[in-house]
């Protein structure tokens, strides 16, 4: 079992940046791809970023060039940082391991308020 917390989520002006953390514990070792989702108000979840390495990533459309994912694998977290963010941004948002996505945190609020 893999268990993931996020932290860092919280109320921002338009224009800001946050940066969400995701600890991860448990079986961990051989866990490679890890990645945020979002799911906002009446929405699916949706993709916001998913890592491999630091060399294979994606992102979505809407956030590529204002959002960066990594990882430290010595602390076994997982980053987000999340820069110029919109009010469309507004979501909870979710760590994930696994590919497909198989455990999942309990997920972290970020509201931008415009």
């Amino acid at each position: 079992q893999v268990q993931l917390v996020e932290s860092g989520g919280g109320l921002v002006q338009a224009g800001g940046s946050l940066r969400l953390s995701c600890a991860a514990s448990g079986s961990i070792f051989g866990i490679v791809a890890m990645g945020w989702y979002r799911q906002a108000p009446g929405k699916q979840r949706e993709l916001v970023a998913y890592r491999i390495t630091d060399r294979y990533t994606n992102y979505a459309d809407s956030v590529k060039g204002r959002f960066t994912i990594s990882r430290d694998n010595a602390k076994n977290t997982l980053y987000l940082q999340m820069n110029s963010l919109k009010p469309e941004d507004t979501a909870v948002y979710y760590c994930a391991a696994g590919s497909p996505a198989r455990y999942w945190g309990q997920g972290t609020q970020v509201t931008v308020s415009s």
